[in-house]
């Protein structure tokens, strides 16, 4: 199936460690089960793993509509799993917004995260909910191909529409994708084909053993496969499907989306509260508003095409119909709780393999 279509970063750390120290008691937070997380300013500090602009006019939104302040880091899944583990006992964060819920399901797994269903949570579909409260989904995106098409009119290749097309010789070095232990969207890729092995993860490695080739360079951020591909420097990148049709509007009309006929995965982007928030209670405010039409419209005004996991928003025209493509079944919690141990696996038997 084909189918066409101020920035900031935020905080930085040493800004987001000195608005930590900077915050101040007023009144404690408790949890659902009345356990004391910590004191609130009236203040929520997010971990961003939506677009740089989504996250910015999410923040603000929140601000305008509840009147509590809001700032955000913008970091990949990984960083982020990676950061809010480095300052386990100290976070500096105190919501994890956007990105793939894999991530959330394995920071839950290592105590990072504070169980809370919020009660806006009962319209959100069951399947777009963690079952133990870690994490609540926000949005879904399907994996895709994002295609330039003149880049393979001169190869003679036509826009590829499954898995095996990507291991077209012709496309050696011509293909973009991400690193996994970085990447959510990478890592939503490998698990994909974890799924489609049947659960084998030595099949799906053997898969990306095989592209392993046809890889030009794995990079940090999952949307930075559609940027090569739109500057011609790859001929395929593997990432979200609303990324390339941001960059199709963005001026690159020759690119075009598809997706594989075997089936393809998905993300549930998800927003939990951080283990041992200090401002808990307007991080609580933040999920609970997270979860509103209102929050979930925000995205195709950033050119962010997201399906909402709130039935009751509005989609864009320009989001994918997921009931038009094959997805195959992605369970976040599983994958979750093997991502560690298969980003390892990937980067001994397939990153660190030589190129032919």
């Amino acid at each position: 199936m084909v189918w066409t279509g101020v920035s900031r970063r935020g905080a930085t750390w040493g800004t987001a460690l000195l608005a930590a120290v900077a915050v101040t008691a007023a009144g404690c937070a408790r949890t659902d089960g009345g356990a004391d997380v910590g004191r609130d300013s009236g203040v929520v500090h997010v971990v961003c793993g939506a677009t740089e602009d989504w996250c910015a006019a999410t923040t603000k939104k929140f601000t305008e509509s509840t009147g509590v302040k809001a700032d955000f880091v913008r970091l990949s899944s990984g960083e982020a799993l990676a950061r809010i583990k480095a300052g386990k006992g100290s976070t500096e964060f105190d919501v994890w917004y956007g990105g793939p819920a894999d991530g959330y399901a394995a920071a839950g797994d290592e105590g990072l995260l504070e169980p809370y269903v919020s009660p806006n949570a009962t319209v959100i579909p069951a399947e777009y909910r963690d079952p133990a409260g870690y994490w609540t989904g926000v949005y879904v995106g399907a994996l895709g191909f994002c295609s330039n098409t003149k880049l393979l009119a001169e190869k003679g290749i036509d826009v590829p529409d499954s898995w095996a097309d990507l291991l077209d010789p012709k496309l050696s070095k011509d293909i973009g994708i991400a690193h996994p232990s970085t990447s959510g969207t990478a890592y939503t890729a490998l698990w994909t084909q974890v799924t489609l092995a049947g659960g084998d993860q030595g099949k799906a490695l053997e898969y990306m053993r095989k592209l392993h080739p046809n890889v030009l360079q794995y990079t940090k951020s999952g949307s930075a496969p559609g940027q090569m591909t739109a500057r011609g420097e790859v001929a395929v990148g593997l990432i979200f499907s609303h990324d390339c049709v941001a960059t199709i509007e963005a001026g690159f009309p020759d690119l075009k989306v598809s997706f594989p006929s075997e089936g393809t995965g998905y993300e549930t982007g998800g927003v939990a509260l951080v283990k041992n928030a200090k401002n808990a209670t307007s991080g609580r405010k933040f999920i609970d508003w997270a979860l509103t039409t209102e929050a979930q419209e925000i995205g195709p005004s950033v050119k962010a095409y997201q399906f909402p996991t709130n039935p009751n928003a509005k989609v864009s025209d320009k989001v994918v119909k997921l009931a038009d493509l094959t997805l195959v079944k992605y369970d976040a919690v599983e994958a979750g709780r093997a991502k560690l141990a298969l980003n390892k696996r990937f980067d001994v038997e397939v990153a660190q393999a030589p190129k032919s």
